[in-house]
């Protein structure tokens, strides 16, 4: 018979145990005037073909959701192996999260970093509220994807490339 450990209190555990599966990395952003915003999201996926749908999950404590969640149009880059700096440089909590990152801007706002492997140009669909995080369900409008190109991936706090 297989023995279970009850759910601790202790985030550290919880979060070793969700390390366990391996995510991909996205950024999500868009201009605000003349500056690009943006963040990263480990926490993405597809949700539906119809509605083309995509979720990425955002703290409750965030200060640049609330900025973007009313935007128009969201750019969301699937980032590519070699984005290990750029994602680092994206998930800064002060400080320009776009120095050094390669992106460049569509018709409508959205951003998106340089050669990653998929572009998604989304609208805010719905936010669903869990836990400590808040569930943003991404209405894909406009995409491009690079098949080719390997995604940055994480799996046990580091970044790590899928074997050729």
């Amino acid at each position: 018979m297989i023995r279970m450990d009850p759910v601790s209190m202790d985030p550290v555990v919880l979060r070793q145990a969700f390390s366990c599966f391996p995510s991909g990395v996205t950024a999500v952003c868009a201009m605000i005037g003349d500056t690009p915003v943006g963040m990263a999201a480990s926490s993405f996926t597809s949700v539906s073909v119809d509605p083309p749908l995509v979720s990425v999950c955002v703290q409750d404590t965030s200060a640049t959701w609330p900025r973007l969640r009313s935007l128009p149009r969201l750019g969301l880059s699937v980032l590519a192996e070699e984005h290990d700096t750029a994602c680092l440089t994206l998930s800064k909590k002060v400080g320009d999260r776009f120095d050094g990152v390669e992106w460049e801007r569509s018709a409508s706002g959205a951003v998106f970093v340089h050669s990653s492997a998929v572009w998604l140009e989304c609208s805010l669909y719905r936010e669903l509220p869990a836990g400590d995080h808040g569930i943003a369900l991404l209405e894909i409008d406009a995409l491009r994807a690079d098949p080719d190109t390997p995604p940055l991936v994480f799996h046990r706090s580091r970044f790590r490339r899928l074997a050729s």
